[in-house]
């Protein structure tokens, strides 16, 4: 069930229903104060932890154009890469149609056709073609098949914004809850610490206590997740986006 138009030949089928299909979910570039378009990061601007406050971003959303790399916000979550010859897939399975919109808009602004079909207990997966431009992915994530964050991983704010979109839940009022891969365990601890090296330190939840996920909670930390992943997605209900 290809939704990504780029080069199909076949009658592509709609995304579940619920939510309109949005043209991209790529924020647009930041605007400087008498909007000129600021297309990198602040000058002098720095972000350090909670301390943060309003500071401009150097690593949020809007502060880059859509690549390839920003993918690894989804294997940091429940998301999957696997090889085949010279190319590699990559997959995840979401809760909500509205996920679903979002993904494949955000695979298609990095030039990736994806499909999605539904599975058990009313999910859904996503999944790109096997495409050489995921290999250095898979080649940096994979150690045998098993899924582990190369030494260098670090999250940005695209990176997080697809991680959220993918399988992020706030927990009002104060809470955010942002899931892992139930089978990658040698990833939950180096994950918490890009966690805490972005500024938002969270709380491992072991599957018995409702996880495995992150617990990312304060008003602060919020903010600054807020910050980092941008405004919501057009298909978000805005219950399921931080603010």
């Amino acid at each position: 069930m290809s939704l990504s138009g780029l080069g199909d030949t076949g009658k592509a089928e709609p995304p579940p229903a619920l939510f309109p299909a949005p043209e991209s979910d790529a924020p647009a570039p930041a605007r400087r104060r008498g909007g000129q378009t600021q297309n990198g990061p602040p000058r002098n601007g720095s972000v350090q932890g909670d301390d943060a406050g309003r500071q401009l971003v150097f690593f949020g959303a809007e502060a880059a154009e859509p690549t390839v790399a920003d993918l690894a916000g989804l294997l940091a979550g429940p998301g999957e890469v696997v090889r085949m010859g010279g190319t590699a897939r990559l997959s995840v399975q979401v809760d909500a149609a509205w996920r679903v919109h979002v993904l494949v808009a955000e695979l298609a602004a990095r030039g990736l056709a994806a499909s999605w079909e539904p599975t058990e207990g009313e999910r859904h997966a996503v999944r790109t073609s096997y495409t050489r431009v995921l290999k250095p992915l898979a080649a940096a994530w994979l150690h045998s098949s098993a899924k582990r964050p190369p030494a260098t991983f670090h999250l940005t704010g695209r990176r997080l914004r697809l991680w959220l979109a993918a399988a992020g839940t706030p927990e009002p009022p104060d809470a955010c809850l942002l899931r892992l891969g139930a089978n990658d365990q040698e990833c939950w601890e180096p994950i918490g610490v890009a966690l805490a090296t972005a500024g938002l330190a969270g709380t491992l939840l072991s599957p018995n206590e409702g996880g495995p996920a992150y617990r990312i909670t304060g008003r602060r930390r919020l903010a600054r997740l807020a910050e980092l992943v941008g405004e919501p997605p057009e298909a978000a209900p805005p219950e399921a986006w931080p603010s």
